[in-house]
C-alpha cells in the first residue's frame, strides 16, 4: 500500500506534534514494506525530520506538489534528497503576483529550492498573520527571513516552486483573489482560512500523486490520501481512496470516500492501523 498524507491539520496535531497514533502507523508501514509520502504545503525543508527520516518514508512532495523527491536511506533528511520531479512556477508569474500584493499589508513567501523566503519585517510580524501561536512558530520554523525584496528572491534562486499571501484584511483577500482569477496560467489554492497560495497551473498535490505512483508502478487506485484543506481536494480526488479528517473543510468531506478522526484525535494514524489490523 501507499499513503499520501498532508501534515498540518491533517498527520500533525494543533501543536505540530506527530501524535503517538502516527508513529505507530509508520512503524506498520514500515515493517508491513510499504510507502508513507508526506504530501504538504511546507517546502521540503519545514517537513520534520522525523517523517523524512523514518524507514517508511523514501519520498516526499512539497509545496503543494511543486516538487517530488527521492530521500536517501543513508543521509535522511531534506538535504540529501534527490528531486525526481517538479512542476514550477514561472519567474513572470511570480512577479505579476508580487505586482498584486506588493502595496498590501499581506506576507509574500516565496517557496524556492526546497525552502521558503520572506523579506525579514514581515517574518518579524508572522505573530500577526498566523492564527495561533503554534502555526505562528510552524511559519517561523518553515521560513528563511531574508533582507531583500520578493523580485531579487525570485531572480536568484534556482527552482521557483509556489508563492503564498497571508492576510488579515478581508477586503486584501477578496480584491487579490479576483485579481489572481483572471490571471492566466496560474491556479489559486490554500490550506488556511487566511492565505491565498499560487501554483503554476496543473501543479497540485494531485497531480504529483499520480505522477509518483506512475513513476512507481502503482495504480492510483490503490493510494490511499488524507487531508483537511483545499489545497489537498485534488489528491483526495486522485486517490483510489480519499480520507478527510474530522477537522477538514466541508467541501473536502464531501468530495472524501471515508471520514476519519480529527488530527487531534490522530485520525489518520488509526486508519492506517486499521488496515493492517
Amino acid at each position: 500500500m501507499i499513503f499520501f498524507s498532508d501534515l498540518d491539520g491533517t498527520f500533525l496535531d494543533s501543536r505540530k506534534h506527530v501524535p503517538a497514533r502516527c508513529r505507530e502507523a509508520l512503524d506498520a508501514i514500515a515493517r508491513a514494506g510499504d510507502l508513507f509520502v508526506p504530501c504538504s504545503g511546507r517546502p521540503l525543508a519545514g517537513i520534520p525530520h522525523e517523517i523524512l527520516a523514518h524507514p517508511a518514508v523514501r519520498f516526499a512532495v512539497s509545496a503543494n506538489g511543486a516538487c517530488v523527491s527521492e530521500l536517501d536511506p543513508a543521509h535522511p533528511g531534506a538535504a540529501a534528497a534527490r528531486t525526481l520531479h517538479t512542476a514550477l512556477l514561472t519567474r513572470a508569474h511570480a512577479l505579476a503576483c508580487w505586482e498584486l500584493a506588493h502595496n498590501r499589508d499581506v506576507t509574500f513567501d516565496v517557496f524556492a529550492d526546497g525552502t521558503c523566503y520572506l523579506r525579514r519585517d514581515l517574518f518579524e510580524r508572522i505573530d500577526e498573520f498566523a492564527g495561533d501561536p503554534y502555526m505562528a512558530q510552524s511559519m517561523r520554523d518553515t521560513r528563511t527571513p531574508v533582507d531583500e525584496d520578493a523580485p531579487a528572491t525570485i531572480a536568484r534562486v534556482h527552482q521557483l516552486e509556489r508563492v503564498s499571501m497571508y492576510w488579515h484584511d478581508p477586503r486584501d483577500r477578496a480584491e487579490l483573489t479576483e485579481a489572481l482569477s483572471a490571471m492566466e496560467g496560474i491556479d489559486l489554492t490554500r490550506s488556511y482560512p487566511m492565505n491565498i497560495e499560487v501554483m503554476e497551473a496543473g501543479a497540485s498535490k494531485g497531480a504529483a500523486l499520480a505522477w509518483l505512483c506512475g513513476h512507481l508502478g502503482i495504480a492510483t487506485s490503490d493510494a490511499v490520501a488524507f487531508g483537511d484543506n483545499l489545497n489537498d481536494l485534488s489528491m483526495i480526488l486522485a486517490a483510489g481512496t480519499g480520507v478527510a479528517v474530522a477537522n477538514a473543510e466541508a467541501e473536502v468531506r464531501s468530495s472524501a470516500d471515508a471520514v476519519c478522526a480529527s488530527n487531534d484525535e490522530a485520525g489518520v494514524g488509526a486508519f492506517i492501523l486499521e488496515r493492517y489490523a
